[in-house]
C-alpha cells in the first residue's frame, strides 16, 4: 500500500466518526418509524392551517438523516401545539437508503423547493416556515436566495446550522496533506465537501450578505457543538435576524449538535417561540419540563 493511503487511514476514520455522530439512533429501524409518522400527527395533507397558526411547518433534516428520525422529538411537539407539520427527505444519494442529506446542497434545496410547493398547495397557505438543523438549518437559506423560496416563507429557524461552514475542529484542514482525499469526498458524498469552510457553495451562498428581504431568521446554538465547528459561524448577520445561544437561556443545558435537534425542550421551546414571536413566553432551564 502506498504510504499516503496509509496516512488516509486516520482522517477516513476520523470523518466516519463524525458521521457516526450525526447518526440518529433510531435511524436502523426507520422502516419501522416511517409509518409512525402520520400517527403521531406530522405528515397529515389533510391538516388546515388555525387562525392561531397559520402557516405550515416544514422540517428539514441535518445531514445522514431522515424525515422521520431526526424529528420524533419535535414534530409531535409542535403538532401537540396545533401546527401542521411536514418534513421531507433530500440529498439522496443512490442505493444509500435511510442516510440522506449527502447529495449537492443546491440539488437538495431544488428539493425543498418542490416540497414546499407541495405543502402550500395542500394547505392553501400563502407561506410556509422552515425548522432545519444542520445542514437542514443552511441548505434552505439557497433555496431563499437563489430559487425564489424568499416569497413563500415566512421564517427560517436553523438548530446548530453550518451557516459559514464548518472546519470539523480543525480536521478539515488536513485535507491537503492527503492528496485525492478531498476528490474522493467530494465523488462520493458532494453534499458533505459542500458544507466544508469555504467551500464554493458557501462561498456563494454567504455572497452579498447572510439574509433575503422580508424572511425572519433565528439560529439557535449549543456552545458543547462538535461538529459545526468553530460554533460562533453558526450565527447569521442581517435584518430580521435573531441569534441564540442554548446556554445563555439555561446553562445547565450541556447539548451538543446532536441533542439540539432531536431530544432538547429547551431548545424546542425556543423554537416554537421563533415561530410565534406575538406569544413568547421565557425559555429556560424550567422549558425543558
Amino acid at each position: 500500500m502506498l504510504p499516503w493511503k496509509r496516512a488516509l487511514r486516520p482522517l477516513a476514520a476520523l470523518l466516519l466518526g463524525v458521521a457516526a455522530a450525526l447518526v440518529p439512533a433510531a435511524a436502523a429501524s426507520a422502516s419501522g418509524t416511517a409509518a409512525a409518522a402520520p400517527s403521531r400527527g406530522w405528515n397529515d395533507y389533510t391538516c388546515k392551517p388555525s387562525a392561531a397558526h397559520p402557516r405550515p411547518v416544514v422540517l428539514v433534516h441535518g445531514t445522514f438523516g431522515n424525515s422521520v428520525d431526526n424529528w420524533l422529538g419535535l414534530a409531535p411537539y409542535l403538532t401537540d401545539r396545533g401546527y401542521c407539520v411536514y418534513s421531507l427527505d433530500y440529498g439522496r444519494l443512490p442505493g444509500v437508503p435511510v442516510f440522506h442529506g449527502l447529495g449537492p446542497i443546491a440539488e437538495s434545496a431544488g428539493q425543498l423547493s418542490a416540497f414546499v410547493d407541495r405543502v402550500l398547495a395542500a394547505t392553501g397557505a400563502a407561506k410556509a416556515d422552515l425548522v432545519g438543523h444542520s445542514q437542514g438549518g443552511m441548505m434552505p437559506r439557497h433555496y431563499l436566495k437563489f430559487l425564489g423560496g424568499a416569497a413563500k416563507v415566512n421564517a427560517l429557524v436553523g438548530l446548530a446550522p453550518d451557516n459559514h461552514g464548518t472546519d470539523l475542529d480543525g480536521l478539515t484542514r488536513l485535507l491537503p496533506y492527503f492528496p485525492g482525499a478531498a476528490d474522493l469526498l467530494e465523488a462520493a458524498t458532494p453534499g458533505l465537501t459542500d458544507q466544508i469552510t469555504g467551500s464554493d457553495f458557501v462561498t456563494r451562498l454567504n455572497a452579498g450578505g447572510d439574509t433575503v428581504p422580508g424572511v425572519r431568521y433565528t439560529v439557535i446554538a449549543t456552545r458543547y457543538d462538535e461538529v459545526v465547528t468553530p460554533w460562533r459561524t453558526q450565527y447569521l448577520s442581517g435584518p430580521g435576524v435573531h441569534n441564540v445561544l442554548l446556554q445563555d437561556l439555561c446553562p445547565l443545558d450541556l447539548s451538543e449538535h446532536l441533542a439540539i435537534g432531536l431530544t432538547d425542550r429547551i431548545a424546542f421551546h425556543e423554537v416554537a417561540n421563533a415561530l410565534d414571536p406575538a406569544h413568547a413566553t421565557p425559555t429556560t432551564c424550567a422549558s425543558a419540563l
